[in-house]
């Protein structure tokens, strides 16, 4: 029997509620009885806290409680390393910390209280540059990490000195990325009370609901089983959700008064207070000889981490992991480092490392191109990494890296570019109207699907079965977050194809910890290879099960993710990454060369996914990255003045709107089967955003002829480089 529904473009179940307005976010939460909660934010950026007075906000009528640092049983909380307080107590390190939570009979009188807090602040200088952070006179950011040093990553393979010797062409330079909001369109929220079992219960969002269950457990020291997490409609996330926001002050709350409560953060509050996407420094060499073979690359990678750890050390690895390209290069030493600092931390974010890494690479190969006079897809699929290469590392590669070489050529043919017997050639250039100028530049980009590096990765599901002598209807319990991307529809079309079942007649039990096992996190794009998995074991256990006769038939699904080992301690049986995705993007922009202003006018993307379970969401997704991309490479500037920030809203920190989103984008998909993957799926929600910002500064360059090194390039940045102010480029 044929598939049903993987492979076909059938519309999310989700989406009437959506649209109609019907789905309930955390927000939109309310329940009789209810207290309503608000935090008191440091708003500086290191401190000694002398004292917290809080009696005159608990005095003020209509106040339920104040809760500072010693109303939380554990006081720490964090995914990997739990370095940062619930409540502050003695050292504020960013101006988001939190220092107490009141709890109030309305919003009005919360917000009253909060003004009536006294804290005695003693201000000390604060670590904000990353490269002072390091000086062994630097004020230590976390006192009890004992270091600035988050973490530290040397990678090398062949011999870099012999390879650049036999160079012809060498090109340095640095680069640098800003930091950027997820600017999710729901702001963080949630609604805690006891359940009818004596659980503390938080209806939240997020994109690990088991894991806010570990994290709330831990901080009130309860058992894991006395804590339910439910994850109501979410507005989006983009890695900004892994962090832990209002789940464990509203779980205090609500454990301490035994009342239900509601928080909902103002947008400033969420600008100041969750993670942001890692600056990152590069330093970077790239050789080559004549003929465009390269020879070695070497990489300095610098990352600001913020003021607490998040996942800043797997950030680090992809930063430094993926600096290279997917290009076969026989002689690299890549070196990186992340830090502490008092500016806001900085966490996942969709990219998660490997979008700076891909600028860094794309951005060297553009201006080798340049040096040798090639066309730069010709230099591209000259060096192109094939299924017999390796990663910077040394690592064998996973299958399916012919989907390099299909994404590049199928982005090259529909963006213009001709094939010939010399090789790959570009369009004629457009001729300049006035003071504008055209151009066209050429990225390609690569990122691991599932967390591999050595990280554990597993996904449970559960089915059951329902009927007499034939399947009536089967009940899916899967806990997966959908954020946006679609995963609950693409996870019913796995389970509709695996059992032969109508989707019609499949319901799903969403994310409720106390009916649905974990799934796993919602990032690393790994939901879809991941949990589809676990369905496709669910379903064929529950099928055992029902020819046994077992009425309902119920089915689990345990699946582990193919082991990996950490990128520095490679063992050669093993794998770095156990699956990698590939993509390549054309962007075409027009340029003021009187203001520096940037209009882009087109992009083509080509994104292999493996197999799509849904085409239509693979598109949304490639749109959806893209745009946030866009607004990296373009606008997106967050401020940070001495750990102040200068862009608390979205008045002051430009998101790109529908006028800055080109009307020609142009998707296209390749589908290189995923050895690992359900029905060889892979996962694409990070892909889209690779190739954009290298594509759109080299694009720049090829209208203006100047260089821009870091992102975003406003239109101040691209008028400077026109002008000369701004070179860090070398050639050999």
């Amino acid at each position: 029997m044929s598939q049903t529904s993987v492979g076909k473009s059938i519309p999310r179940f989700d989406a009437h509620d959506k649209v109609s307005g019907e789905a309930h976010y955390p927000q939109d939460l309310a329940t009789p009885g209810m207290l309503t909660a608000r935090l008191l934010l440091a708003g500086r950026p290191r401190a000694i806290i002398r004292s917290i007075n809080t009696a005159h906000a608990r005095s003020l009528p209509g106040v339920a409680a104040v809760f500072t640092a010693a109303d939380v049983p554990h006081n720490l909380s964090g995914q990997i390393i739990a370095d940062c307080p619930v409540l502050c107590s003695d050292l504020v390190h960013h101006a988001g910390d939190k220092m107490a939570l009141v709890v109030a009979e309305s919003d009005a009188i919360a917000t009253r209280a909060l003004e009536l807090i006294e804290v005695d602040y003693e201000d000390t200088p604060a670590v904000t540059d990353p490269e002072k952070a390091l000086d062994a006179d630097a004020p230590l950011v976390n006192p009890a990490w004992g270091s600035n040093l988050i973490s530290e990553l040397h990678i090398q393979r062949g011999d870099v000195e012999a390879g650049f010797a036999r160079a012809d062409v060498i090109v340095e330079s640095e680069y640098s990325t800003g930091a950027q909001d997820h600017a999710f369109l729901a702001p963080e929220a949630g609604l805690a009370y006891i359940d009818e079992q004596g659980r503390v219960t938080v209806e939240t969002a997020g994109q690990w609901a088991h894991d806010d269950q570990r994290q709330i457990a831990d901080a009130l020291q309860l058992p894991p089983d006395q804590v339910r997490v439910i994850y109501r409609a979410i507005g989006g996330a983009f890695g900004g959700r892994e962090d832990i926001s209002v789940q464990i002050v509203l779980a205090l709350a609500a454990w301490k008064l035994r009342r239900p409560v509601h928080m909902v953060w103002s947008r400033t509050e969420s600008m100041l207070a969750h993670h942001k996407r890692h600056p990152v420094r590069y330093k970077a060499r790239l050789g080559a000889t004549r003929d465009g073979k390269l020879t070695a690359a070497s990489v300095e990678v610098l990352a600001d981490g913020g003021a607490y750890i998040s996942t800043s050390m797997p950030v680090l690895s992809n930063a430094v992991l993926f600096a290279c390209g997917p290009y076969e290069i026989p002689n690299t030493s890549l070196h990186g480092r992340v830090v502490y600092t008092n500016n806001i931390p900085c966490g996942a974010m969709r990219g998660f490392g490997a979008l700076q890494g891909n600028l860094c690479a794309e951005m060297q190969m553009n201006k080798l191109a340049d040096a040798l006079g090639m066309d730069p897809v010709e230099l591209r699929a000259r060096n192109l990494i094939t299924q017999d290469g390796r990663l910077p590392n040394g690592s064998p590669l996973p299958n399916g890296a012919q989907g390099a070489l299909l994404t590049l050529q199928k982005t090259a043919e529909e963006s213009g570019w001709t094939h010939t017997a010399a090789g790959w050639q570009a369009p004629p250039p457009t001729v300049q109207q006035g003071r504008k100028a055209r151009g066209l530049g050429f990225a390609a980009g690569w990122k691991n699907d599932g967390l591999g590096g050595g990280t554990p990765d597993m996904s449970e599901t559960v089915i059951e079965l329902h009927g007499d002598r034939q399947i009536e209807k089967a009940r899916l319990h899967f806990a997966g977050a959908d954020v946006g991307q679609g995963a609950q529809s693409a996870m019913l079309q796995v389970a509709s194809d695996a059992l032969r079942l109508p989707i019609e007649q499949i319901e799903l039990i969403g994310t409720d910890t106390a009916f649905c096992p974990s799934a796993g996190t919602a990032s690393g794009s790994r939901m879809t290879m991941m949990a589809g998995n676990a369905i496709l074991l669910a379903v064929a256990d529950a099928l055992r099960s029902w020819h046994n006769e077992e009425r309902p038939a119920v089915g689990r699904g345990h699946y582990d993710a193919p082991t990996t080992t950490p990128p520095d301690r490679l063992t050669p049986e093993l794998q770095t990454h156990y699956s990698l995705g590939y993509t390549a993007g054309c962007a075409e922009v027009e340029v003021d060369l009187d203001t520096g202003a940037v209009k882009l006018l087109s992009f083509t993307s080509t994104l292999d996914a493996g197999k799509a379970v849904n085409p239509q969401q693979v598109e949304g997704q490639a749109h959806g990255g893209l745009a946030q991309a866009f607004g990296w490479a373009l606008m997106e500037k967050f401020v940070q003045e001495d750990g102040l920030v200068k862009t608390p809203d979205f008045t002051t920190y430009l998101l790109p709107t529908v006028q800055d989103v080109p009307k020609d984008m142009r998707i296209f998909l390749v589908e290189t089967p995923d050895e690992h993957g359900p029905y060889g799926a892979r996962g694409i929600g990070e892909l889209p955003m690779l190739a954009a910002a290298p594509a759109i500064l080299a694009a720049i360059h090829n209208a203006t002829g100047a260089w821009v090194n870091h992102v975003p390039a406003r239109a101040e940045d691209v008028w400077q480089a026109m002008h000369g102010f701004e070179t860090t480029d070398k050639h050999k």
